[in-house]
């Protein structure tokens, strides 16, 4: 009998696992305090503010000025809104665009069937851990580091009619640049070369976060090496593809510097970049008729990159 009041005792005691659990969230409290609130809330703000300022608000302006005849000089008050005429122009009256997206077109070509796979076979060799291979990542990388402008100058000492090397070890007399019917393709090359290193890149590091044990699978299975990569590690590596399509799309509709260093995007080298900054910046200064090339340009951007997002989400929810 004289037991009972102290087990009804420790019965009334509150455990110390929710004293332990209060005092931890008192804890975490504490640690955030207004200096941390206001760091936190400049990180997401300044942001912001800077995405919204330097992307979606000129995004915004280019697609209303599409609609506009402005022609950068008058005043606001003063635009006259033409609805989609400067589209009807573009596509029926205006003589370069067709070029342009076939350009355009051999471009992203090039890239996705050349340049792409060539930097994936680069990267797949410097997986194997080869000798030197630092060295080759850092010389195939260099490319993307220099400027297209700074790309297309190094390319000029190559393709120079006079003094250019490739006619002197060859001993041809060819305009690289200056010849409508070989420009493109020596473009593309210079382009490629920069383009080659970034896949590289990607594709390097989706190899390194491979589980090993599926390609020790694969191998016991009695799967060669080729095999096993692309039935294996391919497939698993399904968001870097994914990335590398995106960029291979942007990077050839945003083929610009190094065929306006070249000749301004002119004698067989037009493309939708380059026109729109002929018609906005250029001599025509024609703002609403570049604006509407500038949206034709971001509405095939987004498309893809609705697709990447649409396809990263889905997979996070699974």
């Amino acid at each position: 009998m004289s037991d009972l009041p102290l087990i009804q005792a420790d019965r009334a005691v509150p455990p110390p696992a929710t004293t332990t659990s209060t005092g931890g969230r008192r804890r975490r409290l504490r640690l955030l305090s207004r200096t941390d609130r206001v760091v936190i809330t400049l990180m997401v703000l300044v942001p912001l503010l800077l995405v919204t300022g330097f992307v979606w608000l000129p995004a915004a302006a280019t697609v209303l000025l599409s609609a506009t005849n402005w022609d950068g000089i008058g005043p606001l008050n003063e635009i006259e809104f033409v609805g989609a005429r400067n589209y009807s122009d573009v596509v029926n009256i205006y003589p370069p665009f067709v070029p342009a997206v076939q350009h355009n077109l051999l471009w992203l070509a090039a890239l996705f069937v050349v340049a792409t796979p060539f930097g994936m076979f680069l990267a797949v060799l410097l997986d194997k851990e080869l000798r030197g291979s630092r060295f080759y990542q850092t010389a195939l990388y260099l490319p993307v580091v220099l400027s297209l402008a700074l790309i297309g100058f190094v390319w000029q000492l190559l393709y120079s009619r006079d003094q250019g090397l490739i006619n002197a070890v060859f001993g041809s007399n060819i305009d690289w640049y200056g010849d409508s019917n070989v420009n493109i393709w020596a473009v593309m090359i210079a382009s490629g070369w920069r383009h080659v290193g970034y896949i590289m890149l990607l594709y390097l590091a989706g190899l390194k976060g491979v589980d090993p044990s599926l390609r020790e699978a694969a191998a016991v299975d009695g799967a060669s090496e080729r095999r096993a990569f692309f039935r294996v590690v391919f497939p698993v590596m399904r968001p870097i593809n994914i990335i590398v399509l995106v960029v291979t799309v942007i990077e050839s509709l945003r083929a610009f510097d190094l065929v306006w260093v070249v000749n301004k995007g002119r004698n067989g080298l037009e493309l939708i970049s380059a026109l729109v900054t002929q018609n906005v910046v250029g001599e025509a200064s024609r703002i609403g008729f570049g604006s509407a090339l500038a949206t034709i340009m971001l509405v095939v951007s987004l498309i893809f990159i609705t697709i990447y997002l649409a396809t990263v989400m889905r997979e996070n929810r699974e």
